[in-house]
């Protein structure tokens, strides 16, 4: 089918490949989420923040694998929402797309607030309205040139993280035994830490949910999101272990910018700047790749009218869902300009965790002839992505479980309606 074609069957161009695919999961995972995050999982956990860590890894390994065999099945725009749509029935589809939507902007204006209180704290809301505009814009142009802008956000967050291990190795202050489990760890706070972890891993979701944008589907996603999540884990594990053996895991619970503090402890206040240079990049990153996800999530929703139809629009020269884009764009952009949702990571990844969960029961009904993975893969993701959602802190399960009853509610009068 010509690009025309596609376009007026309303379907998207395939521009990305292998390496694209991969920059664009690293550019949702290597985000602020390292920045921020490892401060409240230490809170969590405490001196146990290595094990919480490698258990968000397993969770989200299982996780990326039932995604990439359902996504090489499905390559289309929509993520878990098409599969559990196609595997499970509309509603487990519908209920996935609801939690990735909803949880998603509120993160979509986190990572927006974020990139403000770091460039300009004192004007922070502008800020933040201002990085959405803007991505939303190169969004619209199209999905390489949001490609080509992660390469460098990507390659920019890298460079501050070697940074950040390196001075910290070569700092006086480093001391291994820093990283023992000591007596302040519970099973209750590695959950709770695993859980808040995961948020910072979730970004492969994006390959996914750019199924219908990729070429060769069938052999590129398999390939690009293992190898992002892998990357990504090798990043997490080198910055978590070398912060910790700094600050220790009382002084990482406490710190507001833990990584900045780490150099500064390390005998290099120097590069701190650079640092927090580098976070505000990284939630830009983090920022861009959302936009992308959820508007390809709207998009899946609007064709199957649940949400309205017109953000099922496919714009005919730059090959993106430009309506549901630009919808997404005002949603932030209002939420960053009136509210502090900073606190939104717990609520996120609830949601999150739920929408993974639906995507590891699709890939048990895969058959061995559809790509099926190991039977343990999403066994031991389902299980940890319940496990972790409602191990979170109690307001963000009682948010996400308010959410996502919304949601159902909200389904259940439209099938009542209709059938009426």
């Amino acid at each position: 089918m010509s690009s025309a074609a596609a376009s007026r069957a309303g379907e998207l161009k395939r521009h990305l490949g292998v390496f694209d695919a991969v920059v664009i999961g690293l550019g949702s995972m290597i985000g602020a989420g390292v920045f921020a995050a490892l401060a409240p999982a230490a809170a969590a956990a405490g001196s146990a923040l290595l094990p919480a860590l490698a258990l968000a890894a397993v969770v989200a390994y299982c996780n990326a694998t039932s995604s990439a065999r359902l996504a090489a099945r499905y390559p289309q725009s929509g993520g878990t929402y098409v599969y559990g749509r196609e595997r499970l029935g509309e509603f487990w589809g519908y209920l996935a797309g609801w939690g990735f939507v909803v949880g998603k902007t509120a993160s979509c204006a986190a990572m927006a607030l974020t990139v403000g209180s770091y460039l300009w704290p004192a004007q922070a809301h502008a800020v933040a309205v201002a990085a959405v505009v803007a991505l939303t814009a190169v969004n619209y142009v199209g999905v390489q040139k949001s490609a080509w802008l992660t390469r460098g956000i990507v390659v920019v967050v890298l460079a501050v993280l070697a940074a950040v291990v390196t001075s910290c190795l070569t700092g006086g202050d480093a001391d291994s035994t820093r990283l023992a489990v000591g007596g302040d760890a519970t099973l209750g706070g590695v959950l709770q830490a695993g859980g808040l972890l995961f948020f910072a891993f979730a970004g492969y979701a994006r390959i996914a949910t750019l199924g219908e944008e990729v070429r060769d589907p069938e052999r590129t996603i398999p390939r690009a999101i293992p190898t992002a999540l892998a990357i990504t884990l090798i990043v997490y594990t080198a910055v978590a272990v070398v912060v910790l053996t700094v600050l220790g895991p009382d002084r990482l619970a406490h710190s507001a910018a833990p990584l900045a503090e780490a150099v500064r402890a390390a005998g290099a206040p120097a590069l701190a700047p650079v640092v927090r240079a580098g976070a505000a990049v990284a939630a830009l990153g983090s920022l861009l790749a959302l936009i992308l996800g959820v508007s390809r999530t709207t998009l899946a929703m609007a064709r199957d009218r649940h949400l309205p139809h017109a953000l099922a629009a496919v714009h005919p020269r730059f090959h993106v869902p430009h309506r549901a884009e630009v919808a997404v764009g005002a949603v932030v952009a209002a939420l960053a300009a009136t509210t502090d949702v900073r606190g939104a990571i717990g609520f996120s990844s609830f949601g999150v965790l739920v929408y993974y969960a639906i995507a590891n029961a699709s890939a048990w009904t895969l058959t061995p002839a559809e790509g099926r993975p190991a039977r343990i893969v999403p066994v031991v993701g389902a299980a940890g992505c319940l496990v972790l959602a409602f191990a979170l802190p109690v307001t963000s399960v009682l948010w996400g479980a308010a959410v996502i009853s919304v949601g159902a509610a909200a389904y259940g009068l439209r099938r009542t309606t209709t059938r009426t």
